[in-house]
């Protein structure tokens, strides 16, 4: 059974806790996957949430460029992108694949063969994956597997998955009609890539993550205008396991006493969300039962 660590505050200091609780300090060159938003309206962390944490690990945010068009599938847009939401300003931010991608390859994968990531992943010597944890109009919800294997991948790669391998081609990749469940599956496939990747390379406490559940609303923070989150906040949950945090994540939706958590557990459940964190035990990443400690 894995350990999931939570507390109700949402703080600087509070992230801060919730990495040295784990125990497993991060080493050498620390990168710290998480999303950069799409606009100034999305919901996705803001730098003075996670500025301490990140200057404690000496770390740098990394990302790679979207698939969608938008404000970040082009590199040049997506530094100006970056650079507007202030993240330049607090730490060092690297797009992982502005000069080039390389390819993993995947045993047993349910639909991919090979996951294809940001060429820079391979600059770093441990991750922390920093998620924020909301709905999204694809995959139901977006929290720690889908900020691996979606977040991690170049824009080929993203296609890749979205298409469950039928084309890397952005422009194609939407119009393949894929299946529900094998675009969730082929996210799990994608984690197996990566994980499996770092474990070998770079050691098997070389990948950390910690979830924040706040400004809940339907959409992610790829929507430049979100849905208004219906719900409250929930915290903070951190762990070394994707799948149970992931899992933990939707218990405390699904079991909060807050009404307006029902928008978010439809759009959850309407994509079947829960199916990327199955696939991903399947894939032996990680443990959907877990033991959670309140901080």
């Amino acid at each position: 059974m894995s350990k999931v660590y939570f507390t109700k505050e949402i703080s600087a200091a509070s992230l801060v806790k919730m990495y040295e609780a784990l125990g497993v300090p991060l080493k050498g060159k620390v990168a710290v996957k998480m999303s950069t938003g799409e606009s100034e309206h999305s919901n996705h962390l803001r730098p003075a949430l996670i500025a301490d944490l990140i200057h404690k690990l000496d770390g740098t945010i990394v990302e790679c460029c979207t698939a969608y068009g938008g404000s970040r599938q082009d590199v040049k847009d997506h530094w100006n992108a970056i650079h507007e939401r202030g993240f330049e300003k607090v730490c060092k931010v690297d797009i992982m694949d502005e000069n080039g991608e390389f390819e993993i390859p995947i045993e047993k994968g349910f639909h991919l063969d090979s996951d294809i990531v940001g060429e820079h992943l391979k600059d770093y010597d441990s991750m922390l994956v920093l998620s924020h944890f909301k709905g999204h109009v694809m995959g139901g919800f977006g929290g720690a597997l889908k900020n691996v294997s979606i977040g991690i991948a170049s824009t080929h790669g993203k296609a890749k998955i979205h298409s469950a391998g039928v084309t890397t081609d952005p422009e194609k990749c939407w119009n393949v009609g894929t299946k529900q469940d094998d675009f969730l599956e082929s996210m799990a496939d994608a984690c197996k890539a990566v994980m499996t990747w770092m474990h070998e390379n770079k050691g098997p406490d070389s990948m950390i993550y910690i979830s924040v559940a706040n400004r809940l609303s339907v959409d992610c923070d790829c929507d430049a205008h979100p849905h208004e989150p219906e719900m409250a906040d929930l915290g903070i949950f951190a762990s070394t396991d994707p799948v149970a945090l992931d899992q933990a994540c939707y218990d405390a939706v699904k079991n909060s006493s807050d009404p307006g958590k029902a928008a978010l557990i439809e759009r959850m459940d309407s994509r079947h969300a829960i199916r990327t964190v199955e696939a991903a035990c399947e894939h032996g990443l990680g443990e959907r039962t877990y033991e959670l400690i309140e901080i």
